[in-house]
């Protein structure tokens, strides 16, 4: 079983294609395996997650996509999947699919019913105690931005680092602050669990606080200029951090700046068809295409930002 050191490093969160009817893109989905996955900057591979709309995604798709990422990456690199659930038997149900189909790992989201202010008392770690206690396969767990109202408090992510079998928080805080407290009391209580950064407008001053690596959705379309983020911050050189963040800014900006924030995997796709990588950025319902100005805008940044498939 893999532990929390096999993900430090780069982790990409893959995006997934589709066609013009809607059905995955297959060859797509290699391609992008191909460009993002197998290189050998990138540490280990995250599907079904946000990035590849796992919750338009039928059972069987889920599956097929690990298979195919497994055939891809080999076994040389971890394999995360992410389990998008409704409640502990839908997570668990989601979790030992993702194992039969080749996981190393599964990613925990929150379920719905912790929205509202659920995610600040002690049902979540009671949650993933449930899971993790019925699957065995090591877990990671999935903080969302605090604005969203399912990120979990500082207390609730220790309590949940502690469990057996959790080796990893994907940090979503989004807020610095959160990232910070988070972090640092993290390391403080469960030293041993990965704290992978996610917050997509502070990369730079994630890791300058500190990070066992990176895991990102943007890794789908630079992921050779996150990886040298990450090594610039191993050898913690603030400076080549610096040149790494500001080639960057206007990708970073491009993608997640416009609104609607959920659309930033759609506008990464449409970086990858600017690249030649796939061929459609159309996501699946309920995710809508972008407008042509944004399209157009995004495709502008990349093609002036020197990325090379």
């Amino acid at each position: 079983m893999i532990k929390a050191t096999d993900l430090r490093g780069l982790t990409v969160a893959t995006v997934l294609p589709f066609d013009a009817a809607g059905a995955i893109d297959w060859a797509g989905f290699d391609r992008v395996l191909d460009y993002c996955a197998r290189p050998d900057d990138v540490a280990a591979v995250f599907v079904n997650g946000h990035a590849g709309e796992a919750a338009s995604l039928s059972e069987d798709e889920r599956s097929a996509v690990i298979h195919r990422a497994r055939r891809a990456i080999g076994s040389g690199k971890p394999l995360l999947a992410g389990v998008i659930p409704h409640g502990v038997e839908d997570a668990i149900a989601q979790a030992r699919a993702a194992q039969a189909a080749g996981a190393d790992c599964y990613v925990i989201f929150p379920p719905a019913a912790l929205g509202g202010g659920a995610a600040a008392t002690s049902a979540p770690a009671a949650y993933v105690e449930a899971v993790t206690r019925a699957v065995d396969l090591p877990a990671s767990v999935f903080q969302y931005p605090l604005v969203s109202g399912f990120g979990y408090a500082t207390q609730t992510l220790v309590a949940i680092g502690s469990l057996d079998r959790v080796i990893a928080i994907k940090e979503g805080s989004n807020a610095m602050l959160a990232y910070e407290q988070n972090f640092r009391a993290l390391k403080a209580s469960c030293p041993d669990v990965a704290v992978l950064p996610s917050n997509f407008d502070w990369f730079l001053a994630q890791l300058a606080v500190g990070g066992d690596g990176i895991l990102s959705g943007l890794a789908s379309l630079a992921p050779h200029w996150l990886a040298d983020l990450w090594k610039a911050a191993e050898a913690a050189d603030l400076a080549a951090m610096r040149r790494a963040s500001d080639r960057l800014h206007p990708i970073v900006r491009a993608i997640y700046g416009p609104a609607p924030t959920i659309s930033m995997h759609t506008r990464i796709k449409i970086g990858l068809c600017a690249l030649g990588v796939i061929e459609n950025a159309a996501p699946r319902l309920p995710l809508v295409p972008a407008t042509p100005e944004t399209e157009t805008a995004v495709r502008d940044v990349v093609r002036a930002s020197g990325l090379r498939a």
